[in-house]
């Protein structure tokens, strides 16, 4: 199944949902960082959030931050979406390994322990909007529950689910934001915490093999769901050797200066996809020029 976005409405447009299937992109990131189970899980899950909360924004160019700031030991992770359905993140510490929680499952609230939580909305003006919440358990489907009520005010349920093979690729990935619109009736609300409620796991749903479609349907289908569109998702770097050129330039002639004296290329790696970008003493030199000239 390729990866995707649903985007739908029931109850007369007083709910909005989102679902999306993830496991490519959330495969192709265990690959290219080397990532553990738990950080797959945890980076998996982030990056579900943000491609269906990217997908809301309305501008071509807006651009979605979601970064996680914990005290446990993956560090931290940083994950970027725009309004199409194009994701890439990553860890502070792939290799992150620990042993599985209470319930059996891989610890992801453990490896990330307390901290907080920034979400950063880049819709062109002067300065971006920014809102931060400490984490309530760093589970992240939890924490953007509770950063939706918290900063935008917007009673939300988020699900967020990696399901790992033995060999640990993933098998399942994906998710849900349901959440309720202003004026919301409060017997509709008590219908859909008491099906909410009534849910099996999102692992469990994904692990049946649900599309977003049929998960959407088990959920809302007696709200009179409408299903408004499908958009595909997908891990996307938009780094270039022209744009860590323009990185290397603005750190200024100093440093510049020091990297050449080093006598050694230079090897700049990208974050998001660990690409490597290799600078010859030449290739500095020419950068150096520019510099000079700016």
């Amino acid at each position: 199944m390729e990866d995707y976005i649903i985007k739908a409405g029931a109850a007369d447009n007083q709910i909005r949902a989102y679902a999306a299937t993830t496991r490519s992109l959330v495969e192709h990131a265990r690959q290219i960082h080397g990532l553990s189970p738990v950080a797959t899980a945890a980076l998996g899950r982030l990056m579900t959030a943000g491609v269906m909360m990217g997908s809301m924004m309305k501008g071509d160019k807006d651009l979605l931050t979601l970064q996680i700031i914990g005290d446990g030991p993956i560090g931290g992770l940083t994950v970027t979406a725009d309004s199409g359905g194009q994701v890439k993140g990553y860890v502070h510490n792939p290799s992150v390994m620990l042993p599985a929680n209470k319930n059996g499952k891989l610890d992801v609230g453990g490896a990330i322990g307390g901290g907080i939580l920034n979400v950063i909305k880049d819709i062109g003006l002067k300065e971006p909007y920014q809102g931060q919440i400490n984490l309530v358990s760093g589970e992240i489907a939890e924490d953007i529950t509770y950063y939706y009520a918290a900063s935008e005010q917007v009673p939300s349920s988020v699900a967020l689910g990696v399901l790992m093979n033995k060999e640990n690729t993933v098998r399942q990935a994906g998710g849900f934001i349901i959440q309720l619109m202003p004026g919301a009736q409060d017997e509709l609300i008590d219908r859909l915490e008491r099906k909410i409620e009534s849910l099996d796991s999102i692992t469990g749903l994904l692990d049946r093999d649900m599309s977003p479609e049929m998960i959407l349907e088990h959920i809302l289908g007696d709200f009179g769901l409408e299903i408004f569109e499908r958009q595909p998702a997908a891990f996307y770097c938009n780094c270039s050797r022209k744009r860590v050129e323009k990185a290397i330039i603005s750190i200024g002639e100093k440093d510049i200066k020091e990297m050449i004296a080093d006598g050694e290329p230079v090897e700049v790696n990208c974050h998001f996809c660990s690409k490597h970008y290799v600078f010859t003493i030449e290739e500095l030199n020419t950068l150096l020029e520019t510099t000079k000239k700016n």
